[in-house]
């Protein structure tokens, strides 16, 4: 489960890749073509968008974009998985931490 938005950062992080020259145009978009093709279930609504603007608020953060992610996590009463050492940081209070081999697990 993830934002609504993920697929788009996903792919602004390849065009980011594109322009500085570690993926070629056709990669990044053959990448963003598998990304879409991933089943998951995206949140989006009233009481996520909600959630996550509360949660940036409490934190005094200045854009809603890792808040949105805590916010799924924590409607679902589920726990957050991610690389992001900084990211792992911003969840400690709100929601607990997965280890990446979760997705994977059957």
């Amino acid at each position: 489960m993830a934002p609504n938005s993920i697929r788009s950062e996903a792919l602004d992080l390849l065009l980011q890749r594109v322009r500085g020259g570690t993926l070629t145009e056709q990669t990044a978009l053959e990448l963003h073509e598998r990304i879409t093709g991933v089943k998951m279930r995206l949140l989006g609504d009233r009481v996520s968008r909600r959630t996550a603007w509360q949660i940036a608020r409490d934190r005094d953060w200045s854009t809603l974009t890792e808040a949105e992610y805590l916010a799924v996590a924590k409607l679902q009463a589920d726990a957050l998985i991610t690389v992001n050492p900084e990211m792992a940081a911003k969840a400690t209070g709100i929601v607990p931490l997965a280890p990446f081999t979760d997705l994977l697990a059957d």
